[in-house]
């Protein structure tokens, strides 16, 4: 029952995590969102993810893991339902600030959540890539579903997703969780520490350019693609089983690879992959063009954030800090995104075929995370 509820959650989030790029086109049309506006929205999500992050910790430790959980999936639904009614910019902004929270808090519940579940048949480590996999599941849903079933109709994905909330808020409320420690885990004195080790900088910086590259084409990608004369349906469709079913392929594909080659090469060699594809599917307006290097970039993509925190987490678990480590590295990836919304957004001005130009930034991230990582 654990691993069901935690399965839902982490689907959930997966969902979220692709509805703004693909709610963007028709939002932007319905209240003339120009893509500095789409850049400052994305920021709020940001800002939004950072703060669930940091919040839900502290909140488990002396509330439960239960209460996360239920708290992060109401947020998410009050949000997803709000959405439907929004009436322009400000309220657009201001509910993806609310669901980048309720996301921020899910996963950090979820991942915790996952560290108590132990089956006959899934146990330690797999179940954290188990239940990862659903991430991918729930990314390539969403744009998916909205091209193909709700043909681009930004309110009935949102109610859609809103109802898939629903589901993991209700099984999660009838699964018996583990209880709460009653001591808070992160402590300010352990951050001094970790604060001067050049492993985690390290590990941060990459973090910090790795997420503004992923969740920028989750972003940005179907606007960027509709501008350069891509139908929104096919653009969609290459968000979906493109990028999401590259992320999705890649995180199986990189467990055997993992055993052979360090995760540093692994980390490195994503980095000079994802520079190449990223700026390949921004040189297109082929759809089928597209569809291939957007793919590849997400293959490129898949290994590195569970490869990077697993670094971070088992540099530090002899001393104890391996919990805070990790907080402060997700952290550092979520800032990624607060940067380069705006930049992206603030490039492109007012014209959406601008993009082309604003997106450079993702290649241009992906080469300087390949250096960081060979300094590690």
């Amino acid at each position: 029952m654990l691993l069901i509820a935690d399965i839902l959650g982490i689907l959930t989030y997966g969902m979220i995590a692709a509805m703004l790029g693909t709610i963007l086109p028709e939002l932007s049309k319905k209240f003339g969102l120009s893509p500095k506006q789409n850049g400052n929205i994305g920021m709020a999500q940001a800002v939004g993810l950072m703060i669930g992050s940091f919040l839900a910790g502290p909140l488990m430790d002396l509330e439960g893991k239960k209460l996360g959980m239920l708290l992060a999936l109401t947020v998410i639904t009050v949000a997803l339902v709000g959405l439907r009614a929004a009436s322009g910019y400000g309220s657009v902004a201001g509910l993806m600030l609310l669901l980048g929270t309720g996301g921020g808090a899910l996963v950090t519940a979820a991942f915790a959540v996952a560290g108590d579940i132990s089956v006959p048949w899934l146990q330690g480590a797999a179940v954290f890539n188990a239940v990862n996999l659903f991430f991918g599941l729930g990314g390539l849903i969403t744009p998916l579903v909205a091209a193909r079933i709700f043909q681009n109709n930004a309110s009935r994905l949102l109610i859609f997703a809103a109802s898939i909330a629903i589901l993991a808020l209700v099984v999660n409320s009838m699964t018996a969780m583990n209880p709460p420690s009653g001591k808070v885990a992160f402590q300010a004195d352990q951050v001094s520490i970790l604060i001067g080790s050049p492993v985690l900088l390290l590990l941060s910086l990459a973090l910090f350019l790795y997420v503004a590259c992923e969740v920028g084409v989750w972003n940005w990608l179907a606007r960027h693609l509709i501008a350069q004369g891509v139908p929104e349906s096919k653009a969609l469709t290459i968000l979906s089983l493109g990028f999401a079913l590259g992320l999705l392929l890649g995180r199986i594909a990189v467990v055997p690879v993992l055993a052979s080659v360090t995760p540093k090469m692994v980390l490195f060699g994503a980095g000079l992959a994802m520079a190449v594809t990223t700026y390949l599917m921004l040189q297109t307006g082929n759809p089928k063009t597209a569809w291939i290097f957007v793919f590849l970039g997400g293959l490129a993509m898949a290994p590195v954030f569970p490869t990077a925190l697993g670094l971070v987490g088992g540099a530090f678990k002899a001393q104890g800090l391996d919990s805070t480590a990790t907080g402060l590295a997700s952290t550092a990836g979520w800032l990624g995104l607060v940067v380069s919304s705006p930049i992206i957004g603030g490039i492109a001005g007012d014209d959406p075929r601008k993009l082309k130009k604003a997106l450079l930034l993702l290649p241009v991230a992906s080469a300087v995370m390949a250096v960081v990582i060979l300094a590690l």
